[in-house]
């Protein structure tokens, strides 16, 4: 099963780093976003991936052009170019790079990779958002509902801390950034029957997947949530980029599903 990932928005609440390159290329830990999403999605033995590029899509391209030499060990000899690789620590990753506009919207873009899917089912996903989901049981919850889409919902942690206040505004409760107030919200990792392109025929390129389409599906009845309750977090700031830096620095990135 193929999984498309939406990589080309122009990242511009995030703008301290994506001045310089595309928002998935943000590195937390040392490797881009992208990075760390695709390796969730391969320690579930999922590698087949189609990117869907837009602002500075080359720096992703170069990327992964370049990923096996910058993985391997290598001689050299300059007078002719020889290259020779004697040991690869590269992934088993398949990598699609799809040019799919600077401002397409993600329906338009959505709607470009069409062709590289075979006619499968697939799964999507967003760029900037890392979670511990158990993927085999998102699927199997896709599957089981006959439904043309599902979707991961999550509960995101409160932006600032909450108080419950008594009559004479007394403190009660106070709660640390407390989860999202029984609030579920769109957290991407879709799992998608291939009958959803029916809704993106007529949409214009700048069209938002989250908008008609989605609208579409859920007045038909073809859309499903999966309640995921662990760990979600997407990179939307930089206040964002640095608290997941601190978690994969201190050893407690609860993303990180390999070895």
């Amino acid at each position: 099963m193929k999984i498309v990932i939406f990589a080309g928005g122009l990242g511009t609440r995030l703008m301290e780093e994506t001045e310089a390159r595309p928002k998935p290329m943000v590195e937390i830990g040392g490797k881009p976003i992208l990075w760390h999403i695709m390796k969730i999605y391969e320690s579930y033995g999922f590698n087949d991936f189609v990117i869907c590029l837009g602002y500075k899509g080359y720096y992703i391209k170069q990327y992964f052009l370049n990923y096996y030499l910058h993985h391997s060990d290598v001689s050299i000899e300059l007078d002719n170019n020889e290259v020779e690789v004697h040991y690869s620590k590269s992934e088993s990753f398949k990598v699609t790079l799809v040019d799919t506009g600077l401002h397409t919207g993600t329906a338009g873009r959505l709607k470009q990779v069409e062709k590289y899917l075979n006619g499968e089912d697939f799964m999507l996903t967003y760029g900037d958002g890392l979670a511990n989901i158990d993927l085999n049981d998102l699927l199997d919850f896709h599957k089981k509902s006959g439904k043309l889409a599902t979707l991961t919902a999550v509960q995101p942690e409160a932006r600032f801390g909450g108080l419950k206040l008594g009559e004479n505004n007394n403190v009660e409760e106070f709660k640390e950034k407390p989860s999202g107030d029984g609030i579920w919200i769109n957290g991407g990792f879709f799992v998608l029957n291939t009958k959803v392109f029916d809704y993106l025929k007529d949409i214009d390129d700048d069209e938002m997947w989250e908008a008609s389409p989605l609208e579409a599906l859920t007045a038909d009845n073809e859309l499903m949530a999966y309640k995921h309750h662990g760990f979600w977090k997407c990179m939307d700031a930089l206040r964002d980029k640095m608290v997941l830096d601190a978690l994969w620095k201190s050893e407690k990135a609860d993303w990180k599903s390999w070895e």
